[in-house]
Order: C-alpha cells, then structure tokens, then sequence
C-alpha cells in the first residue's frame, strides 16, 4: 500500500469521530486534505469547520463546508490534523507545511485531538525531521543564537511567510530526550510565536494507516 494510500485509509477512520451537529477543526497538510474530501461527502451533518490556515480555508470552502471563526465557536469537540512525526505517547512534531501556530490554537481549543498519519510517521524518539519553529522577523538572528545554544542547527525557510507574517526557522539536531520540557523551553525564548512540539497537547487518539489497515493508539 502507497503511503498515499495510508494516508487515505488513516482519514478514513478519522470519520467515526465526526457526529451530526458539530463544528469540528480541521488541519493542514495532505493528510487533513484527504480528510477534507471525504467531510465533503457528509457535509450536510456538519455545522461548519474552523481552518487552521488559509490553504484549508480555501480547500473546506470549496468542499462547501462553512468556515467559522474561531473567536465566534469557542470550545470545539474535535480536531483532525496529520502529523510530521509521532510517538506512541501520541507527542507530535508539526509545522512542515508552516501551520504551527494556527494548529496549535486550534489543537489547545479542542476538546478532543485525533491525528491523522501514516505509518512512516511513528518514531521513537522526535527529532529526525526538523523542528518548525514560527519567529517574529527582527527577532530571527537572537533566536538562532539561542537555538545553537541548545545544540540546535537552525536554518531559515527560504521564501516563506506564515499566515500570520512571520518567518519559520527549521531545526535539526536538537536533543527532544523530554518534548514538554522543551517545548515550554522553547516557548520561553523571546521572539518566538510557536514551535512544531505537540506534546504538552499531545493528540488524544492517533490513526496510523499500514498496510494491514489503521491503527489506533
């Protein structure tokens, strides 16, 4: 089975988590599209969609799904989102297609977190793919300092602007022993708006598509 494929069959079981009435938030990235075209079948159930980034505003409206803000909808029931990497502790690292912030928002107003991923994802210990984390421009050198500091090798994203204006530095080499600990670390450094680590909101339920089918953990 393609990688595609798993993608495919990880959304799929995603589904089950969908109940009539709701507005659930939606993520960004191959795998949540997948989602998306499936939601675009059973639309008439749901209530509308909160984006976590202007492509996935773009794809959800023209699935004809009502996109909501999130300000207006408190509290949501649900969140599909895929993932870069995932532990069996269900700690993700995010932000590959720069949505961190706008995920991580949306993830923390959840009630309930299930991400969406092949199984090429699970890993045992994070830090293989880069670390995302989203910068305020005129802070970009100060925190790069800080990042080598911590053993990180960063480098800046080139051309790329988040929804939110700021630049992206990703992050090789650092030593994720603890993703809470360094996620809130992280957090601390001035300049920073968000890093890729999930784990202090870690999902709630992880889908992995295989080759045998989904499963859950």
């Amino acid at each position: 089975m393609s990688a595609d494929d798993k993608k495919k069959a990880a959304a799929a079981a995603a589904l089950d988590y969908v109940e009539a009435g709701l507005v659930i938030g939606v993520g960004t990235g191959s795998t949540a599209n997948h989602f998306i075209d499936l939601l675009a079948k059973i639309k008439s159930r749901l209530d509308g969609a909160v984006a976590s980034s202007k492509s996935t505003e773009v794809r959800l409206k023209q699935a004809g799904i009502p996109v909501l803000d999130l300000n207006g909808v408190g509290t949501l029931p649900l969140y599909v989102d895929g993932a870069d990497e995932a532990t069996r502790h269900r700690h993700l690292i995010k932000g590959g297609g720069g949505a961190l912030t706008r995920e991580k928002i949306v993830a923390a107003a959840s009630e309930k977190f299930v991400c969406i991923a092949d199984d090429s994802k699970l890993v045992g210990r994070l830090g293989a793919f880069p670390l995302p984390i989203e910068v305020i421009p005129m802070a970009r050198s100060y925190v790069a300092r800080r990042l080598v500091s911590l053993g990180g090798q960063p480098k800046l994203r080139d051309g790329f602007t988040t929804d939110n204006g700021n630049i992206i530095l990703d992050v090789q080499n650092l030593d994720i022993l603890n993703p809470v600990e360094l996620e809130g670390e992280l957090d601390h450094i001035a300049g920073v708006v968000a890093n890729g680590l999930f784990a202090r909101r870690p999902a709630d339920v992880l889908l992995l598509g295989t080759d045998s089918g989904v499963t859950k953990l």
